[in-house]
């Protein structure tokens, strides 16, 4: 499992192989969830599923498509990671630990 950040801004990032294929469970904050998932194939469009009143796909989006990018491999990312009364500043924290775990991808 790889972290970043710390306290309620915490995220986590688990890799699993699936055969040939690559699964990323995300998740942090105060209440971890599944508020979508993403699926990536080399040289093809993003699918995107989003469960109502989530956003989660925006870092879910960031993760498998930077490991389908590394890998050349079918990914999929699922997860969720919430903080209570978010402002913009919190979730773009967030956003940024995000980033910060894709060069261990």
């Amino acid at each position: 499992m790889i972290t970043s950040g710390k306290g309620k801004y915490r995220v986590w990032v688990k890799k699993q192989s699936i055969g040939s294929d690559l699964l990323y469970i995300l998740s942090g904050g105060e209440r971890p969830h599944v508020g979508g998932a993403v699926v990536c194939e080399p040289g093809k469009k993003s699918q995107v599923l989003s469960l109502a009143g989530h956003y989660d796909t925006v870092v879910l989006t960031i993760i498998a498509q930077a490991a389908c990018e590394k890998y050349r491999q079918t990914t999929v990312a699922v997860g969720g990671i919430h903080v209570d009364n978010a402002s913009k500043e919190e979730i773009e924290f967030l956003v940024q630990n995000c980033r910060a775990l894709i060069p261990d991808l």
